[in-house]
């Protein structure tokens, strides 16, 4: 490792990422990084249990794969957790001697808290960084949600920003028990999108197009509205407004929607999934 690896422009120079876990969130981090040439390949390591994605990692994306994560570790500047929360534990007992002090640790496991990461390292003031991204990151258009650990530093912060800009777009996030409401809204919110697309082009097929022109107006309707929104920085209500002109079609929907709760039902939707982030949380740490 380099002992004062600096980012420059997007690029993260001189440092060397490890990715223990090449499941999908694993493949998806390593092809945004090199998509966006924000690391060499040299500079990107992964490790893996099973051998077929070992090979496949290695065939499709010319990584180097690591014989075990104290390896990775050990070589490592950065080192990313991207693999299931039952085997944690497992996992940060194999690392621990591994890493030193300055080693970034970002782990991307639902559920896990910096602090219970931490407790693996009793003697070391750990930079830890917790991250929450969502399905859309498969085509790299997802929304992660970064929570610093109580070492991490503005320059680790920094850096994971660069790392998951390359799958979408990165948010801070503090305190950390904000992040059960961060899985409510982007980590479950595709899924509510889903359903609306669905219920879109069921709408359309009902009264006459094919399912083939309903899925693609209702998905460009969505995909179209989002980068509307994101792009114009207009607040919702003003953009709706537009849409929406006096007396004509749109509001006779929009008065449907609001007897049906539309707006409620939403709130109440993200709430409770971020009710059951907090519950299956507090269930993996006892």
């Amino acid at each position: 490792m380099n002992n004062q690896p600096q980012a420059q422009e997007g690029k993260l120079v001189g440092k060397t990422i490890g990715i223990i876990g090449a499941g999908n969130m694993g493949e998806v981090m390593m092809r945004g990084l090199l998509t966006a040439d924000t690391v060499d390949r040299p500079h990107l390591l992964a490790s893996e249990i099973q051998d077929d994605r070992r090979t496949f990692i290695q065939e499709t994306y010319g990584i180097e794969m690591a014989e075990n994560n104290a390896e990775l570790s050990r070589r490592s500047d950065i080192v990313v957790l991207a693999i299931k929360p039952q085997n944690i534990d497992k996992v940060l007992l194999e690392i621990c001697e591994a890493l030193e002090e300055r080693t970034l640790l970002i782990s991307i496991v639902a559920g896990i808290t910096t602090d219970y990461i931490a407790s693996f390292f009793p003697d070391r003031e750990m930079h830890i960084i917790r991250v929450m991204p969502n399905a859309p990151s498969l085509v790299l258009a997802g929304a992660s949600a970064l929570c610093p650990g109580r070492h991490a530093t503005e320059e680790d912060l920094d850096l994971a920003q660069k790392i998951f800009n390359t799958t979408g777009k990165s948010v801070i996030v503090q305190p950390e028990e904000l992040m059960d409401v961060v899985t409510g809204l982007s980590g479950s919110g595709p899924a509510f999108v889903f359903m609306m697309i669905e219920a879109l082009s069921d709408a359309g097929v009902q009264l006459g197009l094919s399912r083939k022109i309903s899925n693609l107006l209702a998905a460009q309707t969505v995909y179209g509205a989002g980068k509307m929104f994101l792009e114009t920085g207009r607040h919702a209500g003003y953009l709706r407004d537009l849409v929406a002109t006096p007396g004509g079609t749109t509001f006779a929907g929009l008065k449907v929607l609001e007897r049906g709760i539309f707006r409620s039902t939403v709130m109440d939707a993200v709430e409770e999934a971020a009710k059951k982030s907090a519950e299956l949380g507090r269930k993996k740490l006892t």
